[in-house]
């Protein structure tokens, strides 16, 4: 997960100055603190009245001050030595990355998860929190609007990143019997904002908005700031087990174009679907058709576990969404790919949708000569 710098910075200044001494609470280790959420969370416990100590675990030394850096790859089994006097584990060390080699991503993330797990157990830590996201539980047009935090998980594995976030969800059920004493809390953002980078927030760096005909989108945004207060509330065991995080409600589609200003293109869902999938296989395009499901159908979360213990998101799906808009202006993707603005002016008015079925075209007729030769 990556986060702007000027947002990386601004957390690292909120969190230089030592742990208090003798203050009490829980040491935490965090995983992948030197960038993105890690960051921000790093800082914001460093900063806690009630965290005792944060140690800081990531291949390279981040900015915060006030956390005790240990530097390794989550994979390294030396890891439990790091992790040894730490009551609770974060586990940010994950590889989303849509650029990111699909094996290589898989092998980073799950084998991280396995040996942080091990690891945690091994040290006699109690609790670890692991971060998946609310898009475990699939999308799909029976889903109940909003889903409770116990419903099915009905993803599949077509998404990015989703098969790896479906096996952490396996290993995070399967340690407590594995590691009697071991406690696991997960935390499942909706749509995340603040300097990600994912196949939902390319979706409104497109000139038109892709519609499927026939689907029925519902958009929940999760700021970064909320996931990270979430997942204090997680650590200081304010809540626990299975906790969904995002905004209250949701936006529909027509909503989200009126608050945008940005025009929808239709297309039938065969088009779509058939085109997206063309495009991804021969390495045009980042985001596999699977990635489509979730502008189509709702998987918005009630949040209700982390809202009986008393949390509340402090922004809107409306501030998100302007959020968002604002960080995207003037990035122009193309079917999930980034264009130069020399490409971008190119796909002109037509956008997302146009692009794609001409690549398709394109891909049609390079399949058809090369048979007639």
């Amino acid at each position: 997960m990556s986060s702007p710098d000027p947002q990386v910075r601004a957390a690292r200044n909120q969190s230089t100055s030592s742990a208090r001494p003798g203050a009490r609470g829980p040491v935490v280790a965090v995983t992948g603190a030197a960038s993105g959420v890690g960051a921000l969370l790093t800082a914001r416990l460093a900063a806690s009245d009630e965290v005792r100590q944060v140690v800081a675990i990531d291949e390279r030394r981040g900015g915060c001050e006030a956390a005790q850096w240990q530097i390794l790859d989550v994979r390294d089994p030396a890891i439990a030595e790091k992790l040894r006097g730490a009551d609770v584990v974060v586990h940010l060390a994950l590889d989303l990355d849509l650029e990111t080699d699909a094996a290589a991503r898989t092998a980073y993330n799950v084998r991280g998860t396995q040996t942080v797990l091990t690891a945690a157990a091994a040290a006699g830590v109690h609790r670890v929190v692991l971060c998946t996201s609310a898009m475990v539980y699939g999308a799909l047009p029976d889903n109940e609007l909003p889903l409770s935090e116990d419903a099915e998980l009905r993803a599949t594995a077509e998404a990015t990143g989703v098969g790896d976030l479906l096996e952490i969800e396996r290993l995070a059920r399967r340690a407590p019997r594995a590691h009697p004493g071991l406690n696991v809390t997960v935390v499942r953002p909706g749509v995340l904002v603040g300097g990600m980078d994912t196949a939902l927030t390319r979706y409104f760096e497109s000139p038109r908005l892709l519609v499927v005909a026939g689907s029925r989108p519902a958009w929940q945004f999760c700021h970064v700031d909320d996931l990270c207060s979430a997942l204090e509330y997680a650590v200081l065991e304010k809540a626990d087990g299975e906790l969904a995080v995002g905004c209250d409600g949701w936006l529909e589609q027509e909503e989200v174009e009126e608050l945008s200003g940005i025009r929808r293109m239709e297309l039938p869902s065969a088009v779509a679907l058939g085109a997206a999938a063309r495009l991804h296989r021969i390495g045009l395009t980042p985001s596999p058709a699977g990635d489509l499901a979730y502008t189509m159908y709702p998987w918005v979360v009630s949040g209700s576990r982390l809202h009986d213990a008393g949390w509340r998101p402090k922004y809107t799906n409306e501030e998100v969404l302007a959020e968002l808009l604002e960080e995207v202006a003037g990035r122009h993707t193309v079917a999930g790919r980034r264009l130069g603005r020399k490409d971008a002016t190119a796909a002109g008015a037509a956008g997302a949708t146009v692009a794609l079925l001409g690549a398709a075209a394109v891909v049609r007729r390079a399949r058809k000569a090369r048979r007639r030769i």
